[in-house]
């Protein structure tokens, strides 16, 4: 087993594992035990009670964090010449089509988000084998399949975030950086949860929201009490 380091040590030393934090509690207490040199991402883990394998318990949704993800989102606009401008004034960091396209092609994806339009869709069938196990597929779902382009980077770059249960059931987010006040860091978080609740299945039976915890980059977890959101 790894030894642990004097800062790992420490951070142990101020969590209680046997104890379920409050909201505001445990963003207060992330702050404390985040000993990395760099500004750490702060992560939700949330167990939900679904069973992902059924499609009608599959919980996916967009939230725009109040407070942002404090990530300098890189964002890609797949867009015909006449939406080019709209894109490039709303913030996106890269605009074109066939230029990208021959790019991603040839296995370029630095970006974090893609948006396009409905007509460019079928283009990016083909390339569902780069960008799919990326994460990068554009959705109509979340938002990024639309004509109202200028919103669609202007809303990824003030916060929104996409996020979907995984095969275990489990819903990961970033949810801020460790640089943000723990009143930012709580806001942020429930906004998450509460667009997870709102999201129950009608099928889904039982407790929705199983547990909810708190980490940070290479920090240990915090159990969140999830009747304090």
């Amino acid at each position: 087993m790894a030894k642990l380091t004097k800062k790992q040590k420490e951070a142990n030393a101020k969590l209680d594992a046997t104890h379920v934090y409050g909201l505001n509690e445990a963003s207060a207490l992330i702050k404390e035990i985040t000993n990395v040199k760099f500004d750490a991402s702060i992560d939700l883990a949330i167990r939900l009670g679904v069973d992902p394998r059924k499609a009608n318990q599959m919980v996916r949704g967009v939230v725009t964090l109040p407070h942002g993800t404090g990530k300098d989102v890189k964002v890609l606009a797949l867009v015909t010449p006449d939406k080019e401008a709209e894109a490039t004034e709303a913030g996106a960091d890269y605009v074109g089509l066939d230029e990208y396209l021959q790019k991603i092609k040839g296995g370029w994806t630095d970006v974090d988000v893609i948006i396009t339009m409905p007509s460019v869709m079928g283009k990016l069938g083909p390339l569902g084998r780069v960008l799919g196990p990326r994460g990068l597929m554009p959705n109509p779902k979340t938002g990024t399949v639309t004509m109202d382009v200028a919103k669609a980077v202007a809303d990824v770059k003030a916060g929104k975030i996409d996020f979907k249960v995984d095969k275990t059931g489990i819903v990961h987010a970033a949810i801020g950086k460790a640089s943000f006040d723990a009143e930012k860091i709580a806001e942020n978080a429930n906004e998450l949860i509460q667009t997870i609740v709102k999201l129950k299945p009608t099928t889904a039976k039982g407790i929705y929201i199983k547990s909810v915890f708190m980490s940070s980059t290479m920090s240990p977890s915090i159990a969140v009490d999830v009747k304090s959101v």
